[in-house]
């Protein structure tokens, strides 16, 4: 019985790990806009050390998001389609700098772009927590990020696991996901608060 059974569990396996890569390529695809709730828990690359952060994400296809950290400290992430502006609320300070520059192959690209296979290499990566996750591999030799892994509990995206080039690791869990609900325009246009300082890059 247990070498029928071994097969068919490694078939299975194979076949949940494949439907992630497809369920990755239909959020990809048929996801136009979202809003959702996330924490973030982010280890030092020694594992000793965690920060958690919350917040919430809002995107519209093509190449316009919203992130807001929450706590413990606020912070926005705006991309409006042409520009990428991030606001830190305790230094009242503002960068900008071009879409182009700042989106390339990182996890924002990977939410909210519109080429997902141009930036990156998709594989089937191991079920674990629950979730069947997706490796992608940027394909851009100077990205700054070591790997990114997407967890999807089926066709619903859960969590996003980020290795940066330093061995940092950031995982994002998703709730409260909304697929496709109308997303204000006004969400993705920046406007500085008054008396924030502007450093444009």
């Amino acid at each position: 019985m247990k070498r029928i059974l071994a097969p068919l569990i490694l078939l299975l396996a194979g076949a949940a790990q494949a439907d992630a890569v497809d369920a990755l390529r239909r959020f990809a695809s048929d996801v136009k806009s979202g809003t959702a709730s996330f924490t973030q828990t982010v280890t030092s690359p020694d594992g000793k050390r965690k920060k958690v952060s919350s917040g919430s994400f809002e995107f519209q296809r093509p190449n316009r998001f919203r992130f807001v950290y929450a706590k413990p400290f606020e912070q926005v992430i705006v991309a409006d389609g042409s520009k990428v502006w991030i606001y830190d609320a305790d230094l009242n300070q503002a960068s900008s700098r071009k879409l182009a520059d700042a989106l390339g192959a990182t996890p924002a690209a990977l939410l909210a772009g519109t080429d997902l296979e141009r930036d990156f290499t998709l594989k089937a990566a191991a079920g674990e927590g629950g979730l069947d996750w997706v490796q992608a591999l940027p394909r851009q030799a100077e990205s700054s990020i070591q790997s990114l892994k997407l967890g999807f509990k089926g066709l619903e995206l859960a969590a996003m696991e980020i290795v940066d080039g330093f061995g940092q690791r950031s995982r994002l869990d998703f709730s409260a996901v909304r697929a496709n609900v109308p997303v204000a325009a006004e969400r993705f246009q920046f406007r500085l608060p008054a008396g924030a300082d502007l450093i444009e890059q």
